[in-house]
C-alpha cells in the first residue's frame, strides 16, 4: 500500500525512487524540495521531470499541516496547534532567544500514553504516532512563521519519543542533514520518560544527539505515583542504563525535574535526588511547573526552586532552573490542545 511521501526516511525514500526506476540523485533532489525548501506540492519541484511529479502526486501524496491555532506570548514564544491531513492535531512551540537562537519544542506523538499526573497531554491518551515528516514539518512551520532559521530542537512536546523510536530518529537525521535543515546534532535533544530499551539504542546511534530524562522523582514510590506508565522501568535499572549511556557516548545527559508542591519537593526527595545523581555524568534541570486547569498539583515557590538548585550544586551535581516560558498562552504541554478540543 502506498504511503504519503513524508512517511519515508532518507533511506527508505532513496529505496522507493530506486524501485520506481529513478537514479539516486532524484532522491536527493526530492529530499531538498521536501525539507530544505519545504514545498507544499510536487508542482514546485521544478527540476524533477513532469512525469515523475505526476506519478508521485498520485501514488505518494504530499501533505502539509495547517495552523489550526496560534498563541503569542508576551515573552516572544509562540505556541501552535498544527492540523494534519487526517484532522489529528499536535502542539509545537517556537522559543526565540536574545542571543539569536530559535528553538522548537516539537511533538513525537499525537497525545501520549504515559499518563504522567502533572501533564495535560496524558489526559486524553494516545491518538497515534507521528510520521517522520510530520515531526520535521513542525520545525518547518515555525521557521516559516518566524521567517528565520531554527537553530535548536527539543523533542519534549506531546508524546514519548522512544515509543516512536524509528520515526523520531529518522526525523532527527533529516533535521541534522547538512543539505536539509542542517541543525547540529548537539543542538537536538530528545526527552524520554526513561524507557530503558530506547536509551540503550540511543547510546549506539552514531550522531551526537543529546539525551534528557524526565525523572521528576528519585524515590521509587513517588515516581510510581507521578509517572504510572513507567513503573516497570525501575530507578535502579534506569540508573544502570544511564551509566552505560555515559560510558558509551562520553556525553552528559540531563534530568528534568518538575517540582510539585507536596508531591516531590520534600527534604527526603531532595536527598534521594542528590544520592541518585552522585557519580553520574548528568545535569539537573529544575522546571517551574505550569498550572493546569482543574489539577490538584501546584508549583513550588521560587525560594524552594533556588534551595534545591543550591543544594544540588553544593553536592557536586550541576543544576539550573529552567526559565518558564509561555505561561500566558496555555504553557503546559497539551494544555492548548485540550482547550481547543
Amino acid at each position: 500500500m502506498n504511503q504519503p511521501v513524508k512517511t519515508y526516511s532518507i533511506e527508505t525514500l532513496q529505496a522507493l525512487l530506486k524501485e520506481n526506476g529513478l537514479p539516486a540523485f532524484r532522491a536527493t533532489q526530492m529530499l531538498e524540495w521536501l525539507y530544505g525548501k519545504g514545498v507544499t506540492s510536487y508542482e514546485e519541484m521544478t527540476n524533477m521531470p513532469k512525469a515523475v511529479r505526476e506519478q508521485f502526486a498520485e501514488a505518494y501524496p504530499l501533505y502539509t499541516p495547517t495552523v489550526a491555532d496560534k498563541q503569542v506570548s508576551i515573552d516572544g514564544s509562540r505556541k501552535y496547534l498544527l492540523r494534519f491531513h487526517d484532522d489529528v492535531i499536535v502542539e509545537t512551540v517556537g522559543l526565540p532567544s536574545n542571543d539569536g537562537r530559535l528553538t522548537v519544542c516539537c511533538s513525537s506523538q499525537a497525545g501520549c500514553a504515559m499518563g504522567c499526573t502533572f501533564c495535560a497531554t496524558g489526559r486524553n491518551g494516545l491518538t497515534r504516532d507521528l510520521a517522520v515528516g510530520e515531526i520535521v514539518d513542525q520545525i518547518l512551520a515555525v521557521q516559516r512563521d518566524f521567517g528565520e532559521r531554527v537553530t535548536n530542537v527539543v523533542v519534549m512536546g506531546q508524546g514519548e519519543p522512544f515509543a516512536n523510536y524509528d520515526n523520531v530518529l529518522a526525523a532527527l537525521r533529516i533535521m541534522n542533514h547538512p543539505k536539509l535543515l542542517s541543525i547540529g546534532a548537539r543542538h537536538i535533544t530528545v526527552s524520554t520518560c526513561g524507557l530503558i530499551e530506547g536509551i540503550n539504542k540511543f547510546a549506539e546511534e552514531p550522531e551526537q544527539f543529546t539525551l534528557a530524562i524526565s525523572l521528576h522523582a528519585a524515590r521509587q514510590e513517588a515516581r510510581d505515583k507521578i509517572m504510572p506508565a513507567v513503573k516497570n522501568q525501575r530507578l535502579g535499572a534506569l540508573r544502570q542504563a544511564l551509566e552505560r549511556y555515559a560510558e558509551t557516548t562520553g556525553r552528559r545527559f540531563s534530568f528534568e525535574y518538575a517540582l510539585m508542591e507536596g508531591v516531590n519537593d520534600s527534604e527526603e526527595d531532595l536527598q534521594e535526588l542528590i544520592t541518585y545523581c552522585k557519580r553520574l555524568l548528568c545535569h539537573v534541570n529544575l522546571i517551574p511547573l505550569n498550572e493546569i486547569d482543574d489539577s490538584p498539583i501546584h508549583p513550588v515557590s521560587n525560594d524552594v526552586m533556588r534551595y534545591w538548585r543550591d543544594a544540588l550544586e553544593n553536592a557536586g551535581t550541576p543544576a539550573s532552573i529552567r526559565a518558564s516560558r509561555g505561561s500566558d498562552i496555555a504553557g503546559a504541554c497539551g494544555q492548548l490542545a485540550n482547550k481547543y478540543k
